[in-house]
Formats: structure tokens, C-alpha cells, sequence
């Protein structure tokens, strides 16, 4: 098969590792660099170019899409949705996941249990969005943040009022979470592959942080989880239309709840921690799956 990876640095973990995996099940891997692509919207005949080079005849595609080039990644990907590839994650799903708002809006329709949400656009309702997600302490995030960046713990309901009129005023859209005070600052990542958790690790944040991603100094270990948080992340990766994702758990008195759905998980932590070869499951999904016209939104979404 041939098998195109949509990633802007072929030097990262993630992105070397699948080409291996690939590669060693006789497959022809090609990196691509999303925003060195351009496409012709031709009447019934989609095209797409990178460098002058015509990009044709692959079987599958493997979205590895930054945040902050999302749309034109996109864009990039749901063209070759129209070109029949087959993707592992669509497009449609990769915005969804990418709009926090809106995939709390989808996990929460679906009965998904998650930490009390609020969202607010007029800065005189504040106090009561703080009411809503049980008041202070509580979590402030940017819906455009990642990897932890734009979460902010608000310890008092002044602080809170503080912080989030300030971001308000600098037109930042933001949404308030029930902070989960008995997780002490872990998170469980689940890794999706199809419809089932194929790896888990517990995420400790380090002394004095409450935010546990491995990029803000947190630590990583294998961990068993139970039957209720493995249904749990394979329903919420589902909910979102992803086939390959990263799904955040919190353990709470209330049961596990979901905080966040990622759409380009990283290998490097998940796969030193576990000793699993997710690159090889990923590439066995595509083998299984990556049918002619098999994309259900066909660049649509």
C-alpha cells in the first residue's frame, strides 16, 4: 500500500515511527508537509500538488495535523477525502475534537460523563457560570490552547471573576471547568486504535502543578484501567468520529469523566511507558480498513 503521513517535521517520534512501522510491513511511506500542498478544486476531478508533484494514487492517509495549521491541515486532508484516500482520522472529526466547546457540547449530548462545563460570551454573566460548574476553585480554559497551555487554575471565585473578564477583554474565548479536586492533579490517557483502548498510562503532574502533560513536566505510568473507563474512552473517541485518538480521563467520586479528545496523540510517551507498538496497531487498522471510497464524509464535512 501506499501510505501518505501529513506531518510538517519527519524528525518527530510520532512521525518517524510510523513510517517504521509502515516500512516494515512493506509499505511505501511518504511524509508530506500539509502547507507545502496546494490544490485544484477541478469539476469532478480533485487534484493536489506538493512542490510541483503531483500527489496521487495513495491508498490511505495519516493525519499527523498541528493546531495551529488545523485549518489549512484540514483543508489538505479533505482533499484527499475527495480524492477517495482513505483517512485514518477524517477531517470532520479532527475540527470537532479541535473545538473544545463543541466536543463538550457532543460528549455532553451523548450522556458522557464529564466534569460540570460552563461557557459564557457576556462578561456580566460570570458569577453565575461560576455558579454553574459548583464555584471556586475551577479551571479557566482557552479553547485554542494545548498540551496544557491556556488551562488555569482559579483557587477563589474573586480570582476567577478576575482572570475571566480579563480574557474576555482581550476578545479570548474561553469555557469553566469543575475543578476535580480527588484526581490530585493525574489524568488517565487512553489510547484509541479503531474501537477499542489498545495502551493506558496515568499522567502525574509534578509537585505544585495541577496540569499532568508529559510536556509540562509530568510523569508517565502503566496503568490498568477498569472495564467502565475502557468503554468510556472508546464511546467518547466514537462520539467524535475519531478511529485513532487520545482520550483524557479523570478518576473522580463520581466515576471516570472525560476532559479532552485529541485527534493527533503523541507515541513517544505512550509507547516508552507501555512498551506497545501503537505505530504497528495504527498501520494495522489502515491494512483492515483502508478501502477504495470507504471515507463516510467524502471531504462533505
Amino acid at each position: 500500500m501506499r501510505i501518505a503521513i501529513l506531518s510538517r517535521n519527519p524528525q518527530l517520534y510520532s512521525t518517524r515511527r510510523l513510517v517504521e512501522a509502515g516500512q516494515a510491513r512493506d509499505h511505501e511511506m511518504k511524509i508530506i508537509d500539509p502547507l507545502h500542498c496546494y490544490m485544484h478544486m477541478a469539476p469532478g476531478a480533485p487534484q493536489m500538488f506538493s512542490r510541483g508533484e503531483p500527489l496521487s494514487s495513495f491508498d490511505a492517509v495519516i493525519p499527523r495535523i498541528g493546531a495551529s495549521i488545523t485549518f489549512y491541515g484540514t483543508a489538505v486532508l479533505r482533499q484527499f477525502e475527495m480524492m477517495n484516500v482513505f483517512p485514518v482520522n477524517e477531517s470532520v472529526a479532527i475540527t470537532r475534537s479541535r473545538d473544545k466547546l463543541r466536543a463538550m457540547q457532543l460528549l455532553s449530548r451523548k450522556g458522557v460523563g464529564l466534569p460540570a462545563t460552563g461557557f459564557a460570551h457576556d462578561p456580566e454573566d460570570i458569577p453565575r457560570v461560576i455558579d454553574l460548574v459548583g464555584g471556586a476553585p475551577l479551571v479557566v480554559k482557552l479553547l485554542e490552547g494545548t498540551q496544557g497551555r491556556g488551562v488555569m487554575l482559579a483557587e477563589s471565585a474573586q480570582a476567577a471573576e478576575s482572570l475571566m473578564h480579563t480574557l474576555m477583554n482581550l476578545k479570548a474565548n474561553i469555557m469553566v471547568q469543575e475543578y476535580i479536586r480527588e484526581a490530585q492533579g493525574a489524568d488517565i490517557r487512553c489510547f484509541v486504535v479503531g474501537d477499542k483502548v489498545v495502551a493506558a498510562m496515568k499522567r502525574q503532574a509534578k509537585a505544585g502543578e495541577f496540569r499532568s502533560n508529559l510536556h509540562r513536566g509530568g510523569v508517565a505510568t502503566a496503568i490498568k484501567i477498569s472495564p467502565e473507563e475502557r468503554a468510556l474512552a472508546a464511546e467518547a473517541a466514537k462520539i467524535i468520529g475519531l478511529s485513532v485518538a487520545g482520550v483524557d480521563i479523570l478518576r473522580s467520586e463520581r466515576g471516570p469523566m472525560v476532559l479532552e479528545v485529541n485527534s493527533s496523540p503523541g507515541l513517544n510517551g505512550i509507547e516508552r511507558t507501555t512498551g506497545k507498538d501503537i505505530a504497528g496497531q495504527i498501520i494495522e487498522f489502515i491494512e483492515k480498513n483502508a478501502h477504495h471510497n470507504k471515507t463516510k464524509t467524502k471531504g462533505r464535512g
